[in-house]
């Protein structure tokens, strides 16, 4: 009976660990069934097979995208490319594929959608596994590159696609009992799980808990990570394909929404940010939840407006469900402040004791005439990685006077260089800022486009109206940059994670504000400020120089600017010198709010009246001028001018290639590589 109650108990450790390990696709599974039967009870009649297939097909796309995801933040990492891959594959096959393509030929298609997503990813891990590279910056840049070729392939919706592709993957594998987009997902699940049985899925969980052991015990950490984006790649291959299928056209945009609920499937899957633990299983089930709670809401009459509200939100919460432990910073925080209480009780906090000085008074010897450092010495490293970027912009002048003419010595090119430079001066303030403490702010776009959205509809072409709707939206954007930081600081969410989930919440309420279409224009006075004349000057020329010394004196020579630098060479100590690091990075993140909020307003002002997506050009070019200024992506390096510096030169490329007849999607492929080229030829060398 011993030995019996000894296996027995034995047997149950093992199945708690068991359980313990995949609690996260447990409770999404759990989840997944309860919301089942919410949706066959607000139904009209039980759930048919209909119901089922129709509810397979619409989840399955945004399932095998998070498939890939999740293998890439198992290994640690985060892919930004994603949705731009799906887009791609989607353009590529309404403009190749024959409409009327057979069984083999919907094969050959599906492979090659599957190929290109592999390449993609092939070119992903070079950048990041072989020269080391930030993922979030190699992605990021990727997308845009895509973004630019997929408008190069198909400009506007269209093409067409075979329909024997969507009879393929829509319909049944067995009539009335299996729909087929169920054993799409069924097949690629099984071949993660062969996957994960082999030496390189023991590999990928290594690499993504800890590179550095790994690599100790032999692991060959650089190919692992580099074959993890080429999986990914085909995932979001094979999502392409299926898209294709749904769509039976092409749509250059058609995977720009999938980036934000493939997070939260990821997360609410169960999968750990950071890497190590989860799995696609239960990411499969974070997608359909995704999905079905979007039509609980539609079925209810909620407003379709919501949809990416409640997928930030969701995210949010699901990041801090699967972080909550005793030593979560949530639960930190949480000592922290008791302890602070206690401290106040009982009179001991530093505020509460004597004022009086006690530190040791140390002689300083003074300087030697002569003997203080030149300006060259003082400013060595800003001067080298700031340089470059003046240089760049003088060739680039030289140039557009040579093609176009007219540049260097006309005041009309040079003030619309200046105007034109206004908006990405101004925001490399606040992202740069954020940059420099080593994160990165996400929701830039959408802050710009609710910013401009409210004060047209506040305005109204009012300048009287003007006076308090400017105050009310940048009161807001503090708000908003507060919640970020709050977010990254208290709850412990990742900058990259909060910021993306609070832009797709503010695009739900510049929807839900606007009801699709902004209302309201720009007032005289602000439509003057940007687009008058005094002389050849237009009035926000001078409003930029001044912002400019206020922006160099704020990062150069204030205690704010210190703090900003020392968080971002080691938090930990800058907190041991004393830095309120938290307090520090909120106010960080408030600031890049309000400078995206100021540039929402003179957008608005530029063009008269503000519209949906106003700000998703400004996401990449906002991190392009900060990284050609010369900081370093990574936090700690970095200076203004050499930030103003990056913001002169892209504008200037952009006007050469505004005289050319290149196509307006170059650009976002050249800001992809200009990031790329600039991070690999600025980035720190690893002391071997």
């Amino acid at each position: 009976m011993s030995a019996v109650g000894s296996l027995t108990t034995g047997q149950a450790g093992s199945l708690v660990r068991l359980l313990a390990r995949h609690r996260g696709a447990i409770i999404a599974a759990i989840v997944f069934a309860v919301l089942l039967v919410v949706v066959d009870l607000i139904s009209a009649g039980r759930l048919t097979y209909f119901d089922i297939s129709f509810l397979s097909s619409g989840g399955a796309t945004s399932a095998l995208a998070a498939m890939g995801q999740t293998i890439v933040i198992l290994s640690g990492g985060f892919d930004l490319s994603a949705g731009a891959v799906v887009s791609l594959v989607n353009v590529v096959l309404a403009t190749s594929m024959d409409p009327m393509a057979t069984g083999t030929s919907v094969w050959l298609w599906t492979l090659a959608g599957i190929g290109v997503g592999m390449l993609v990813g092939a070119f992903n891990g070079f950048f990041i596994a072989v020269l080391r590279m930030q993922p979030i910056v190699v992605t990021l840049s990727t997308m845009f590159i895509l973004q630019g070729i997929t408008l190069l392939v198909m400009d506007k919706p269209g093409g067409f696609v075979s329909p024997d592709l969507g009879t393929f993957y829509l319909g049944d594998a067995i009539p009335g009992w299996l729909p087929m987009p169920l054993v799409v997902i069924g097949a690629v699940l099984l071949a993660w799980f062969w996957l994960k049985g082999t030496r390189f899925g023991t590999a990928l969980y290594a690499v993504g808990s800890d590179p550095d052991a790994a690599a100790a015990v032999g692991v060959r950490v650089v190919l692992v990570r580099f074959l993890v984006y080429v999986i990914a790649g085909g995932c979001y291959g094979l999502a392409g394909v299926f898209i294709s299928a749904q769509t039976g056209s092409g749509d250059p945009l058609v995977g720009n929404p999938l980036l934000l609920s493939m997070f939260a499937a990821v997360v609410v899957g169960g999968t750990r940010l950071g890497g190590g633990q989860g799995g696609p299983f239960g990411t499969v089930f974070g997608a359909y939840i995704l999905m079905m709670v979007v039509n609980v809401l539609l079925v209810l009459n909620v407003s379709a407006y919501y949809s990416t509200i409640a997928e930030g939100t969701i995210l949010i919460l699901a990041v801090l469900a699967g972080s909550l432990s005793h030593g979560s910073v949530l639960a930190y925080q949480v000592r922290a402040l008791r302890a602070r209480l206690a401290a106040w009780r009982a009179g001991m906090l530093p505020s509460q004791l004597d004022p009086r000085d006690r530190r040791l008074r140390i002689a300083h010897k003074t300087a030697v005439p002569g003997q203080a450092p030149g300006f060259r010495v003082r400013n060595a490293e800003a001067l080298r990685y700031a340089l470059p970027a003046y240089v760049c912009l003088a060739v680039v002048m030289i140039v557009t006077q040579v093609w176009l003419g007219r540049a260097i010595f006309n005041p009309t090119y040079w003030n619309s260089l200046f105007v034109l430079s206004s908006f990405l001066a101004v925001l490399a303030l606040g992202q740069g800022s954020v940059i420099l403490t080593g994160g990165l702010d996400l929701s830039v776009p959408w802050t710009i486009g609710l910013s401009g959205i409210l004060l047209a509809g506040l305005v109204n072409g009012s300048d009287a109206a003007l006076v308090y709707a400017l105050p009310v939206v940048l009161a807001i954007a503090c708000l908003i940059g507060l919640a970020n930081g709050i977010g990254i600081v208290f709850l412990g969410i990742s900058p990259i994670v909060m910021t993306l989930a609070t832009n797709g919440i503010l695009q739900g309420f510049a929807l839900l504000y606007s009801q699709g279409t902004p209302a309201g224009f720009s007032s005289p006075m602000l439509r003057w400020f940007m687009t008058g004349k005094i002389w050849v000057v237009t009035p926000v020329v001078p409003f930029m120089v001044v912002f400019v010394a206020l922006a160099v004196l704020l990062l150069g020579r204030t205690a704010f600017g210190r703090k900003v630098y020392g968080i971002g060479n080691s938090p930990r100590a800058a907190q041991l010198s004393g830095i309120a690091v938290g307090r520090t990075l909120i106010f960080v993140y408030m600031l890049s709010a309000l400078c995206a909020a100021i540039v929402g307003v003179m957008l608005t002002g530029f063009s008269g009246q503000a519209s949906l997506g106003m700000g998703d050009d400004y996401l990449l070019p906002s991190i392009a001028v900060v990284v050609v200024g010369g900081a370093l992506i990574t936090g700690g390096r970095g200076h203004y001018l050499g930030m103003l510096g990056g913001v002169l030169l892209l504008t200037a490329l952009q006007m050469l290639l505004a005289g050319t007849t290149l196509p307006y999607a170059t650009r976002a492929i050249l800001f992809g590589l200009v990031v790329l080229g600039a991070v690999m030829a600025l980035r720190e060398r690893r002391i071997q």
